[in-house]
């Protein structure tokens, strides 16, 4: 294994603790925060993979923290929350946490979530040494080495790590409906959950950016009761 490092951040003592405990003991160096204050210090100091945030934190919560991270294409991020609040669920994937888990959670889904996160940050990175820079389509271009997208009009965007495999995925599949099954084990490693929003409020952030151009067609339609398909032209 990697040797991966992992930041806490959770104002909960007792939580905090346990975590701490659960994930040393999975062999991993992990470190913990209270607030954004410390959060900041800890990140300017060690080089962290992975960051486990509750929502609910003193001062600035969680979610804007987190907004803060998801530019970090080497940074994965998971969000705890207190409650089961479908409105914290789709505002944390909105902003590019990579997942989240309501608490009380088991401890043996959270490690095998963070583990396949870290897992697929490390494939990124293969990837983008190995894969071609540049996607072309619909006068847009993708870089795979800085996961940015560049529009016709020359506006540069940065997508989150989740956004940009799922793009990837629907782009090399073009013309064939992709599954949502296929979408969240791309983009997570994890298998479709019942009610899970996580793919559609990806796909719709994707839509955004795309609509941000007036000139720019439709590029991913919508197959009801089956997934999605990419239907841009390939340059």
């Amino acid at each position: 294994m990697e040797n991966y490092q992992i930041l806490i951040v959770e104002d909960e003592d007792v939580t905090r603790f346990s975590l701490r405990n659960l994930f040393e003991a999975e062999g991993y160096h992990v470190f913990e925060a209270v607030d954004g204050e410390s959060m900041a210090l800890m990140l300017s100091q060690q080089t962290i993979n992975l960051v486990i945030m509750d929502i609910n934190l003193p001062g600035k919560n969680g979610l804007l923290l987190g907004r803060e991270l998801t530019n970090n294409k080497d940074l994965g991020l998971i969000f705890l929350t207190g409650r089961d609040s479908d409105i914290d669920k789709i505002l944390g994937l909105e902003i590019g946490a990579d997942d989240y888990l309501t608490k009380p959670f088991n401890s043996r889904e959270l490690t095998i979530r963070a583990r396949n996160i870290l897992n697929r940050i490390t494939q990124s990175r293969t990837e983008d040494k190995t894969d071609h820079a540049m996607l072309s389509f619909n006068q847009w271009t993708l870089n795979s080495n800085s996961r940015e997208m560049t529009s016709p009009s020359g506006k540069v965007i940065s997508i989150p790590r989740g956004e940009y495999r799922a793009l990837c995925l629907l782009i090399k599949n073009t013309g064939r409906i992709v599954s949502r099954q296929e979408l969240i084990k791309e983009m997570t490693g994890r298998d479709l959950r019942s009610n899970d929003r996580t793919v559609d409020v990806t796909v719709r952030r994707l839509r955004k950016h795309f609509e941000s151009d007036v000139n720019t067609p439709e590029l991913i339609n919508t197959i009801h009761g089956e997934g999605y398909r990419f239907v841009g032209k390939i340059d």
